[in-house]
């Protein structure tokens, strides 16, 4: 699978310019890092590419196929948010079983995928626990196993790490790098 911005260009009704003539192709499985200064635009392209923004003119495609007006349910892409967006009335288990729930897959299938994702996160001992509950590392783990426990082709990251503390960043980049080996999936990280 192919992703390609073309000419991307986003202006807010205020009359930012948060992209102009933004163009990005890559391949899938790909983990792709963008990087740049605030205001930059690297989140911006995220919330395009995963359908929540809509550009001002260009194309997002994918395989050749021009997804620009598709709804974000009908990408297959997850997203990860800065502040993990995370149900605090929900359990871990029932967090991470959210996405599959409303995809209305079978309930032993849930759990398998669930604890299969939890135990790839090493998060299986926090299952019962809630967000309040967590640390910062282990919320951003329940966060980035929610995003892929229903296996989307492309997983958006905005951020995710900005909220822990440097040595806790640094080795959670390379449990991402990892899980990012195992899965094969395209990870796109601002």
């Amino acid at each position: 699978m192919a992703i390609a911005f073309r000419d991307i260009r986003k202006v807010f009704p205020d009359g930012t310019v948060a992209l102009d003539t933004f163009d990005l192709s890559f391949d899938a499985g790909e983990f792709i890092v963008l990087l740049g200064p605030s205001g930059s635009g690297k989140s911006t392209a995220c919330r395009i590419l995963a359908g929540l923004e809509k550009p001002s003119s260009g194309a997002v495609v994918i395989d050749g196929r021009d997804i620009t007006a598709l709804a974000p349910r009908e990408r297959n892409a997850s997203m990860v948010f800065q502040n993990y967006a995370l149900y605090p009335h929900k359990t871990v288990y029932e967090n991470i079983a959210y996405p599959l729930r409303v995809r209305k897959r079978a309930r032993r299938d849930i759990d398998r995928a669930v604890r299969d994702m939890a135990g790839l996160l090493q998060i299986g001992e926090l299952l019962r626990r809630r967000p309040r509950e967590l640390s910062g590392g282990e919320a951003q783990r329940v966060a980035v196993a929610r995003a892929l426990v229903w296996q989307p082709e492309i997983c958006l990251m905005d951020e995710p790490l900005s909220n822990l503390d440097a040595l806790l960043r640094l080795k959670t980049r390379a449990e991402l790098k990892r899980i990012h080996r195992e899965l094969q999936k395209t990870f796109v990280f601002v």
